[in-house]
């Protein structure tokens, strides 16, 4: 299972990731790093059966009108301080990834995991 994290959310969340033993890219490894575009994210997830992890709503529009992203993990925590999402991910990743494996659309927040697709 390989990931792409969007540039919202910190590098260590993909290193984290790494460390668990998945190939997972932040946007800052790409050519035009934080400014890397949505399109551009969309397509390498697309042609890397990537899953795209971010908070950004127009991910969510353009996997439901287009699916591109073919998966996406979108982030609804709000504002949160990175030790905070990595404990949220800690706690929750074995289960992220076996519905990841299934699903197409995850909505993560602080309180629940909302599997849609």
């Amino acid at each position: 299972m390989k990931f792409i994290v969007d540039a919202q959310l910190s590098k260590t969340l993909a290193e984290y990731i790494n460390a668990k033993g998945f190939d997972a890219l932040h946007t800052l490894d790409l050519p035009d790093k934080n400014k890397t575009k949505d399109g551009f994210i969309a397509e390498l997830a697309t042609v890397d059966q990537r899953i795209v992890i971010t908070k950004d709503a127009d991910f969510l529009e353009s996997h439901i009108l287009k699916n591109q992203p073919p998966k996406l993990l979108l982030l609804k925590t709000g504002n949160i301080r990175n030790s905070e999402l990595l404990s949220l991910f800690d706690k929750h990743f074995s289960f992220l990834v076996e519905i990841l494996a299934k699903h197409a659309l995850i909505e993560f927040t602080k309180e629940e995991i909302i599997i849609h697709g």
